[in-house]
């Protein structure tokens, strides 16, 4: 645990010391308060941020991608990861830190929109519910953890970082559309596609409704792709 600690720490300071970090930081805030300035500020209507949460799943699409698409390719790139393969560190050490680290960037990349509902409850009346908002940042937090885990093995299995860009960001997309394919795809795939689905999780957060089902879903869907992860890094270990 030691060991996967440091290399967190290690990689959270790597985005806080590169510009590319702060400029990600900047995009997704840019993003955000469009929505909310569109979305939210509107006369007339209640004060929530039911729409805001509800596009979170597009929100982190162009930004998710950006923050893994380095985490193993780089090493792969630089040579780096034959030193790290052969130190006395476990691939789950390695693996673990390495998304442990880029959680703690993404946890830190939203505080900034926690003035969103501030500025709600200081001007609105009534002022938004508490529930719907806690339900709402949990999504997030789930949801970016099973982005970044599939980042995280696009990363492990390429040494081209744009390539591992692309591949998370087409996931994504597919697991975003999984919905829409449903309606034509085969009968047999239909089941397999709609549970693939995410928007219908994601609104039901947005509305505060706090499902153990959907919780389960998302941290085993991250965990599955990080178990992943690490059996690759171990066919790279054992090559």
């Amino acid at each position: 645990m030691r060991t996967a600690f440091t290399i967190a720490m290690r990689e959270l300071g790597s985005y806080v010391r590169q510009p590319a970090g702060w400029i990600i930081v900047a995009l997704y805030l840019l993003l955000t308060g469009l929505v909310f300035c569109s979305s939210t500020l509107v006369p007339g209507r209640p004060a929530t941020l039911r729409d805001f949460f509800a596009l979170s799943g597009w929100l982190l699409l162009p930004v998710v991608p950006a923050v893994s698409m380095r985490l193993m390719s780089e090493e792969l790139r630089s040579g780096t990861i034959e030193n790290l393969l052969t130190a006395p560190i476990s691939s789950w050490s390695l693996v673990i830190g390495k998304y442990v680290g880029a959680m703690l960037f993404l946890l830190a990349m939203l505080l900034p929109t926690l003035v969103y509902p501030v500025l709600l409850w200081v001007w609105s009346a009534p002022a938004p519910a508490l529930g719907p908002v806690i339900s709402g940042y949990l999504c997030l937090a789930l949801l970016g953890g099973i982005y970044l885990g599939i980042g995280l093995l696009a990363s492990c299995l390429t040494a081209n970082a744009t390539l591992a860009f692309m591949m998370t960001l087409f996931a994504i997309l597919g697991v975003l559309f999984a919905p829409s394919a449903a309606d034509i795809a085969p009968a047999p795939l239909r089941p397999v596609l709609a549970g693939l689905s995410l928007s219908s999780r994601i609104g039901d957060f947005a509305r505060g409704v706090l499902d153990t089902a959907h919780i389960s879903l998302f941290a085993l869907t991250a965990l599955v792709l990080v178990v992943m992860s690490v059996a690759v890094m171990e066919v790279r270990r054992w090559r």
